[in-house]
């Protein structure tokens, strides 16, 4: 049995397709054809099924999935020692939204990467809900994931709080009381929601609070980044609704105001999560002390 056929099997579920698979493998299609048709005859079954490029596990192929990468595992920490008996080497993948790739890990990959420098560091930035899809789907391609809490997570999946970020609804000083109003219930405000995913985390809990109040704004607006946000929200194209860490020099200098709530602190809980079958390599766990840490510091400061 050849580990790399094993490696093309893992890396079409992870894609969900042999083109995909082959573009990020580098071999052609028919290469990754020929390896699966290899596996199919030594184990007696057929692994995946589908039409139009995609690709699906059969039930014979979801019952062997955990024992190749219980293989795949084995052969990862057997490589990974060898190279790591002087110094850490490998690869680490982090996944993380961008409020905290862009505010909260910056030290965290410098003390990383002093410690580490021979660590080959990833980073996917991925909205919460996303990264907790990835994670139960036992998907291979994120060793660490960091993110806000969004609860539900399988008995397969280790979770580790790590401290909790208020939440704070910003305008422009120039807006007027009324606009500045979201305690009322029952008005209708023409101002826009600026956001840049319509589906992280903070926006599902203010579009319920709003739901709740029954308070309608005017069409949403999306943009590209949070630097893009608070830039349109400090000249008074709309409110946000953001952690407090990534206003609060603007908060400070009076380039933003806060807009009350009838909330009782409004917050997300960070988290690291990884699933719990997998080898942890010294890598990820020197990251996940170094993690640790920091948002200590952080929630204690």
């Amino acid at each position: 049995m050849e580990l790399k056929y094993l490696l093309t099997f893992r890396k079409i579920i992870d894609t969900g397709s042999y083109q995909q698979a082959a573009k990020e493998l580098n071999y052609a299609p028919s290469t990754l054809t020929f390896q699966i048709h290899q596996l199919e005859q030594e184990f007696g079954v057929q692994l995946f099924e589908g039409k139009n490029g995609s690709k699906t596990l059969t039930p014979a192929g979801r019952e062997l999935l955990p024992f190749i990468d219980q293989v795949l595992d084995s052969a990862a920490a057997l490589t990974t020692y060898c190279r790591q008996r002087d110094q850490l080497q490998g690869i680490l993948t982090i996944a993380a939204p961008e409020s905290l790739i862009t505010y909260q890990l910056p030290p965290v990959l410098k003390a990383f990467r002093e410690k580490a420098p021979h660590v080959e560091l990833r980073l996917q930035c991925l909205n919460c809900f996303e990264i907790f899809r990835r994670l139960c789907s036992g998907s291979r391609e994120i060793d660490i994931a960091l993110h806000y809490d969004v609860g539900n997570y399988p008995k397969s999946i280790e979770v580790m709080p790590l401290c909790e970020f208020p939440l704070v609804l910003v305008g422009a000083p120039a807006l007027s009381a009324d606009e500045r109003d979201f305690i009322t219930p029952g008005r209708k405000k023409y101002l826009c929601h600026i956001q840049n995913d319509p589906d992280a985390l903070s926006l599902v809990m203010f579009q319920e609070y709003l739901e709740k109040k029954k308070i309608q704004l005017d069409t949403p607006f999306e943009v590209g980044s949070i630097e893009t946000i608070k830039h349109c929200t400090e000249n008074g194209l709309g409110v946000s609704f953001l952690p407090y860490f990534t206003v609060k020099e603007e908060l400070e200098r009076g380039s933003l105001v806060s807009l009350p709530l009838d909330l009782v602190k409004p917050h997300m809980t960070a988290i690291a999560a990884r699933q719990k079958d997998r080898w942890k390599s010294p890598a990820s766990e020197l990251f996940l002390n170094l993690l640790k840490n920091t948002m200590g510091e952080i929630a204690g400061g």
